[in-house]
Parts: structure tokens; sequence; C-alpha cells
């Protein structure tokens, strides 16, 4: 098992994984930028390093401060958190040319699955489904316009290192596909240096699922059930749902059981999630993330396994502690994901909290770095904070979260509670009826109008 772990992120995440830290007796290092010095990560971590000014360039993306830190503090290994390095193959290289070990997987599967082209043709290869497209990059509009032809349309133009929605149109007809394919290629050339396309048929209206998997690089490998995250803005997930309303055990079991098979023959090592998009009883493979995710708190809370703690164990060169028999799902749970984001228009709002008062009881869990007094810097990500809620049901599930939301409290700030106190009460989200199109449906409907 490791000495010393040095947490390569900020936030919540940098939280969660020290935690897990602690509780396997594993000293750790905090890095931080100036203006996350009074970062609750920094004040509880044995030790912290301050790895440059607040802009993310200079700090939590600096690959050579990052290494300085792990060799000035003793570090034997890095854990990534997610976003900023976490996917970025280079990093753990580099981190593991310098004798420190990377908590992820090896370099070549994240290349691979950060490629989407690779890694759609990697996926089938495996025996997941996929959505039917471009046989890898279309260099050519009049490749796109055959391609589009042989599929039908609608379709999808996706950037091939993509993320975020960014470099991703859809063409209903020819016409739109000629200007959809050099917007996208552009798009995708701005924001990722890469002006790599590929096509997908465009599903109208399917559900984002997404399978959690573990794997030890030995030839094991489990899943851990799904999360259903169609709640989306912009394809930006805010709510998650572990397990999906859409599914039933048979489909979880099978989707689950091809998904775990592809990890193992793979040889994969660490956390994954594996994204469809789900539709008419069809799983299509999206993509692969070579991370923990954003919203792996509703698999453990259905499952009772620390992720955190397992992705460790398996990088210190452990087997899985469970075996695929050992998994049982237990409930439902919900994660809301609150940002300092005004619920309405969603503008950022920085500042100080002037007080803050996060549910609890029963089935209640608050994943936050932030506490009363802390001023929120502007220059992150706006997510400071996820209620997570477990059930024996759904319906229990959904009560608990009503309440937990009007016992939430964050002043001094705007957050994006008011919206989930509004989502609670629709009754499409009560009955699980829901899309990936649906929120921005909804947000259309301005919500927020009557000044509530």
């Amino acid at each position: 098992m490791f000495n010393k772990i040095l947490i390569a992120n900020r936030g919540e995440i940098a939280l969660r994984v020290l935690r897990a830290c602690k509780e396997l007796g594993i000293k750790t290092v905090a890095v931080h930028s100036t203006a996350d010095a009074d970062a609750m990560h920094v004040r509880l971590a044995d030790e912290s390093v301050c790895i440059g000014p607040p802009p993310a360039r200079d700090s939590y993306l600096n690959i050579p401060q990052l290494v300085a830190a792990c060799e000035i503090t003793g570090a034997d290994a890095v854990h990534p958190g997610y976003g900023f390095l976490s996917e970025n193959a280079r990093f753990a290289e580099i981190v593991e040319a310098h004798g420190v070990k990377f908590i992820g997987p090896t370099a070549e599967h994240i290349r691979i699955m950060g490629d989407k082209i690779e890694a759609k043709r990697t996926a089938e290869k495996l025996g997941i489904p996929v959505v039917p497209g471009s046989n890898g990059g279309v260099s050519s509009e009049q490749d796109a316009l055959r391609v589009a032809a042989e599929i039908g349309y609608p379709v999808l133009i996706k950037a091939a290192a993509g993320g975020g929605g960014r470099g991703m149109k859809v063409a209903k007809t020819e016409d739109d596909l000629v200007e959809a394919y050099s917007t996208a290629r552009t798009e995708a050339r701005n924001a990722f240096g890469d002006d790599s396309v590929y096509i997908e048929k465009y599903l109208s209206r399917p559900r984002h699922i997404e399978i959690q998997v573990m794997g030890d690089g030995k030839g094991n490998a489990i899943h851990l059930g799904e999360r259903d995250c169609s709640l989306q803005r912009r394809h930006q997930k805010i709510w998650e749902e572990a397990g999906s309303p859409a599914l039933n055990a048979e489909e979880r079991d099978r989707i689950g059981g091809v998904v775990a098979k592809a990890i193992a023959d793979l040889g994969y090592a660490g956390a994954g999630t594996i994204e469809f998009l789900y539709e008419d009883g069809e799983f299509y493979f999206i993509e692969m993330n070579t991370r923990l995710q954003v919203e792996h708190p509703v698999t453990e809370a259905i499952t009772g396994i620390d992720l955190v703690n397992e992705q460790i164990r398996v990088a210190s060169g452990a087997t899985l502690s469970v075996r695929q028999e050992d998994v049982k799902f237990n409930g439902h749970a919900i994660e809301c994901r609150i940002n300092a984001e005004n619920p309405a228009t969603f503008t950022p709002s920085p500042g100080r909290i002037t007080y803050y008062h996060p549910p609890g009881g029963l089935g209640v869990r608050v994943d936050s770095g932030v506490y009363q007094g802390y001023s929120i810097p502007p220059y992150y990500d706006s997510l400071i904070g996820k209620l997570i809620v477990h059930g024996r049901n759904r319906v229990e599930c959904m009560m608990r979260l009503r309440r937990c939301l009007d016992e939430f409290v964050v002043d001094g700030i705007e957050t994006t509670i008011p919206l989930f106190r509004k989502l609670v009460e629709n009754q499409d989200i009560a009955n699980g009826q829901y899309d990936i199109h649906w929120l921005e449906r909804f947000l259309a409907s301005k919500p927020f109008a009557d000044g509530a």
C-alpha cells in the first residue's frame, strides 16, 4: 500500500479522495493555487504545497509543478480526481517516469478512450453496442454527405477529441449537414486543437445511461450497475440517479455483463464509466471515461462499495476486493449538483458564503468543500457541493430529497438549489419520465418567470 498520496485536484473531489486516504491510513498531500489557500482539503491534509497562481493552466494543469510537489513531499502516488489532468495520458506517463504511481488506468487506455473515434472502434471490437455511423473520422464534406445518406437523417457530427458538447452539431437535412460539418470542425479545432470529426445517427429522445466498472488489470472486472444522467443542460449533467427509472434488473444484468466482460478483456485497471444512449430498449455506446465520475456517490450509496478506496487498492497492486456475485443493489439514490450559479440564467455567482447549513439525517450525504465564511473563487468550475440522497425505493428517495432541499441553506451567493426544488415537484420527474432533452424543454418554459 502507498505511504503518501498527492491529490492533484481541488474542491469537493480533493476532500473526497483525502477522506478515503485517511481511512486507509495513508498520508496526504494537498496542492493548491494561491486562490485556494483556505480550501478545506488544504486545511485537512497532512501537508500542502502551493503550485501556482489562480489560473488552472498555471496551477492545477501545471505538470512540472505537480511533479515537483511529488518530489518535495516524497509522495509515492498521485490521485487525479476528475477533470483537470485526470484523463491526460501524458501526465500519467510523466508521473510514472518519475517513480510515482498514477492512480488510474494505463496511459495507453487513457489515450485510446480519449480519442472518440478509436474508443468507438475499440468498443465495437469488445462487443459493446455502438451507434450506427462513420467508420472512423470523416475527412471531407463529400464523405460526410455519403455517410449521412447511408445511415439516414438526422445525424450528429461530433469532435473526435471532444467533450462537454463542444464540436457537436445536429444536421436534419443535406443542407444542414454542409454548414454543421464546417461549424463542428471549426469548434473542434478551437476547443481541442484537433478538427477531426465523425458522424453518428442522431437519436431523437434517448436517455443517458452509464455503467460503472472497476477492473484490476489482472483479468478481473465487475460492473456496479447503472446511473441515469439524462437531466442535462448543454450536455452538462445536473441530476443523476442509480438505478435508472427506465431499466429493469434483467436489462441491467444484460448490459452490465457485456461491459464487465469487455473491461476484463481489455485488461483495464481502475475505475471507469461506459456511457450509453438508451432508446427503445437498445443501448448505444457514446464514450468511456477513464476516471472517477462526479456522480460516483450514487453508485456507492446503492452498493455500499467505496470506489475511491478500491481505486487506491487496485493501483497499489491488489486484486479487486469484490466479485460480481458480491455486488448487491440496495434501494435508490439521487444526486443533485449544487452549483454557485443563478438558477434561472446559470450565471456564475462567486463570492463569500455568509451562512451554510447542509441537510442531514438517515440516507443523506453532502460532498462539499465549502464552509461558512469561505469565499468561492471565480476561476474554476462552479460546483460547490453534491447532495446525495438514498432511500429504500425511488418514492422514498424523492420524498427525502424534497425534505433535504428545503433544509439546505447557502447564503451570500446564488445557487441552483431553487431549480432542484422545482424539479422534485414536477410530475415527469416524479414518474421518472424524462430524456436528455427534457431539461432544456423545461428551462425554455421559464420556470422562474414568476420570480419564485
